[in-house]
């Protein structure tokens, strides 16, 4: 009896040190630092599919050499069942233990996709259908439809969508990503609107997305934004037509061949500020949160009147009477005369 006694005796310890054998040879395992380029390994997950069939795909991607300890670890552990299906990017440095909590975590391949500031609808939708993470549901015909299934009353998709960089996994819909834009404008909006200057000619927000648009479409530089939001206040006030080419180039539509002429200028549309008071019916373009916040907290002044410079800042010369704008509008000109001179 004491002779069986000890025989189990030495067995169980025989079998713990084997356990413990083993698992430092797992720990280690799921610890070591796996040969992935720097660029990473992408690497997906078919909805439905088994871990081993997970486990097999590893090695035949050259993520892992050999599988039979990771299925040994997650055999143990019981965590088959929790790994989401999805495309993943193995990153370098990553062990097996972090492709594991990668996969039950469905911490999934991200992609970017911008939203321009100045972009029109058009542009926006057509960024979306040609981005190779994105799944495109959408035509141009579906903007009221998408614009009512949010509650707008608008049915006008223009400047309705916030300009930012968004993050997604694969297969997201142009749909889920429009409706996060539009969520973050209206919330954007309504932060700016609460904030607003007394100075601002403005009666709604949708207003004021209509002003910002065509800020963003005068000017790319953050320090002339309220200064030519203050321009457009001060016309507005005294019922001074806005003059403002980008509304006469929206009102022209995707038929514009790139040059303005003076027959542009005379042809009258619902956006043509040279012939019309007040503000265009829309926005022109995609404003973003700088451009609303100058357009509703326009720079104090006498200017009436801003020209380009000419100059690669991409500046502007503003003036307060006619005659100095005149002046100014010589000056570019002769500027253009120069810049094409010299090549540019």
């Amino acid at each position: 009896m004491k002779r069986l006694v000890m025989i189990l005796a030495v067995l169980l310890v025989a079998v713990f040190a084997a356990g413990l054998i083993v698992a430092q040879y797992l720990n280690s395992f799921m610890d070591a630092e796996l040969d992935i380029p720097q660029a990473g390994i992408e690497f997906e997950i078919s909805p439905g599919s088994s871990f081993n069939a997970v486990s097999r795909d590893l090695v035949a991607s050259g993520v892992i050499a050999d599988d039979r300890w990771l299925r040994l670890y997650v055999r143990w552990h019981d965590i088959g069942g929790g790994i989401q299906a999805g495309e993943y990017l193995i990153a370098a440095g990553a062990t097996p233990r972090l492709i594991l909590e990668q996969f039950t975590n469905g911490s999934v391949r991200l992609y970017d996709f911008t939203i321009v500031e100045g972009w029109n609808h058009r542009e926006v939708l057509q960024a979306l259908h040609t981005h190779q993470a994105v799944q495109a549901t959408m035509t141009d015909e579906d903007w009221p439809a998408l614009l009512a299934s949010l509650g707008s009353e608008l049915t006008h998709p223009e400047g309705l969508f916030l300009p930012e960089t968004y993050r997604f996994p694969r297969n997201t819909t142009d749909r889920a990503l429009l409706i996060q834009a539009y969520e973050l404008m209206q919330s954007v909006l309504q932060e700016e609107w609460n904030t607003r200057s007394s100075d601002a000619p403005i009666q709604s927000a949708y207003e004021a997305l209509i002003l910002a648009s065509i800020v963003e479409k005068e000017t790319a530089r953050a320090d002339e934004r309220p200064r030519i939001a203050g321009v457009f206040a001060r016309r507005l006030q005294i019922r001074m037509r806005l003059q403002t080419d980008p509304t006469v180039i929206y009102g022209i539509g995707p038929a514009f061949d790139g040059d303005i002429t003076r027959a542009h200028l005379k042809t009258d549309t619902p956006y043509n500020t040279y012939t019309r008071h007040g503000l265009p019916p829309t926005p022109i373009a995609m404003p973003g949160r700088a451009a609303i916040n100058a357009a509703l907290n326009p720079e104090a002044g006498t200017e009436l009147y801003f020209v380009a410079t000419g100059l690669s800042d991409g500046s502007h010369k503003f003036s307060t009477t006619k005659a100095e704008h005149d002046a100014a509008v010589a000056e570019y000109l002769i500027q253009l005369r120069k810049n094409r001179r010299n090549g540019g």
